[in-house]
């Protein structure tokens, strides 16, 4: 017979087959519940990736399966605390991050966000961190700018009259759009380059720019470069009909170009790279503030839209008038002096995490326990805010519900606290969270002093479930219409602005 006759062919297929069956049926992995198609390929979990149905998916798996679950040959989740403190903090960073994170590299470059080990990601964040810690943003020169912000975005709110507000992401036809990705896009911005920060609610181009960013749907096709590069390569111009590259040329001119300005304020991360320009180029600078800008938009502005949608609901008309009531009793209260606005804004984030997905680390050389399973090196690991938030109910009990008085309550608060994983956990979490959490905060704080919020008639509950876009989340019809009715101006506006 020929070398490359059927026969051969066949049987070479036969025996590949049956190696990988018993490396299967030999993993050390396959002692640990999971789906039985998890032990042999990973295809079902990057459908649901590709679909934009991975948390879900794996939510549903830790339902049936418990705390622990393999999710495809080599891959486990986890939603206990002891493994997300293994797995995140362990060492202060916890494990170092799987490629999956070279999605997400810009201009070809690593940022804090993208780099993979635990040593470089400490240099980088050496630089960064100063620029984001709580004492840089409470600073009244940043808190002004981001109350001037907000300030912006309620003089747009007024405008639009008895007409409802798309909150989420309007598009350009709209009468009025008040989005808050514009609000957030302003804030980050004010922080990455004051005084060249976006003005996204007062000028055409600025939000035209960041629709680029905050309308971005190139995920899928990122997927499928990533996972198979090869087949990228030969089908790219057929894949392109059906998943969008990623394009915000708009949003990288605005960043190159502002990132070669020798003039930002003394506050601003740019300044702090200008310091260490020694250490990173200009493209190097350019792709850590990209990075910044873009998670400081989606992450921001989908957990202040999903927020003030719960607010808006029947269910919970009672909790915004208590809203209501605190900030207006306390006009010249700071941010962190109003607890229940506190308690409002840790439950959103538990309840609708912005970004709900997997945080993926690879196991270290020699392999580790956690939570009962020994796990060999370089499997991939990881908790989703999603389920960590839901599954752990002897911290969150009732985990389907809205209820933001189980923050008042002094009893099982550092639980709560140190499960709260909506900005990760350790070392690598969201460096910009107390920025984010002041910016929501401030906004929180004025228009409900202000304003009361009611849905419009047409908005649907199925419109504004949550799509997941793996590192993010937004409703699934894309947009959000509420209405905002003025309230009596019998209590001076919060935050010491003119009453608006």
């Amino acid at each position: 017979m020929l070398p490359f006759s059927p026969v051969y062919l066949v049987l070479a297929a036969f025996v590949l087959a049956a190696l990988q069956l018993a490396r299967c049926l030999a993993s050390p992995l396959r002692k640990l519940p999971g789906p039985t198609m998890s032990l042999f390929t990973s295809l079902v979990l990057k459908w649901k990736e590709i679909n934009a149905e991975r948390t879900l998916y794996i939510h549903a798996l830790h339902q049936r399966y418990g705390p622990v679950v393999r999710v495809s040959p080599n891959e486990v989740s986890y939603t206990s605390w002891p493994a997300l403190k293994e797995i995140y903090c362990s060492g202060g960073s916890g494990y170092d991050k799987s490629d999956f994170y070279n999605l997400f590299r810009i201009y070809g470059r690593r940022t804090m966000f993208t780099i993979l080990n635990k040593a470089d990601h400490a240099k980088r964040k050496r630089i960064l961190a100063d620029r984001y810690a709580n004492t840089n943003v409470m600073r009244s020169v940043s808190l002004d700018g981001i109350q001037a912000r907000s300030r912006a975005f309620l003089h747009r709110c007024t405008r639009a009259g008895d007409s409802a507000n798309d909150i989420f992401l309007p598009s350009h036809t709209a009468n009025h759009h008040q989005a808050l990705h514009a609000y957030a896009c302003d804030c980050i911005t004010h922080h990455l380059f004051h005084p060249n920060g976006s003005d996204c609610i007062g000028t055409r181009a600025d939000e035209d720019m960041m629709h680029q960013v905050a309308a971005d749907d190139s995920l899928q096709n990122r997927l499928i470069s990533h996972y198979s590069p090869t087949l990228y390569r030969l089908f790219a111009g057929i894949l392109s009909l059906f998943v969008k590259p990623r394009s915000v040329p708009l949003a990288d001119n605005y960043v190159l170009e502002t990132s070669k300005r020798t003039d930002a304020a003394s506050f601003t991360l740019m300044s702090r790279l200008e310091e260490k320009s020694g250490d990173l180029d200009h493209i190097d600078m350019a792709a850590e503030c990209l990075d910044h800008m873009v998670a400081g938009i989606d992450t921001t502005g989908d957990t202040l839209c999903f927020l003030m949608w719960e607010l808006s609901q029947p269910r919970s008309l009672h909790l915004q008038r208590r809203l209501s009531e605190e900030v207006r009793r306390n006009p010249d209260a700071g941010i962190d002096q109003l607890p229940f606005l506190d308690a409002v804004l840790c439950e959103g984030l538990r309840y609708y995490p912005a970004i709900p997905m997997s945080l993926p680390r690879l196991v270290p050389l020699g392999g580790r326990t956690i939570d009962g399973f020994h796990v060999p090196e370089k499997t991939i690991v990881s908790c989703q805010a999603y389920s960590v938030h839901r599954a752990n109910t002897d911290v969150f009990p009732d985990p389907d519900a809205f209820h933001p008085d189980r923050w008042m309550a002094a009893a099982g608060d550092a639980d709560r606290r140190r499960l709260l994983f909506a900005f990760s956990n350790g070392g690598r979490g969201c460096v910009g969270k107390h920025l984010a959490i002041a910016e929501m905060k401030t906004l929180l704080r004025d228009v409900y002093s202000r304003y009361s919020t009611t849905p419009d008639p047409s908005m649907t509950a199925e419109s504004m479930a949550m799509s997941d876009q793996l590192i993010s989340t937004r409703p699934l019809g894309k947009r959000c219409l509420l209405k905002f009715h003025r309230l009596p101006d019998d209590v001076k506006a919060t935050g010491g602005s003119e009453q608006i």
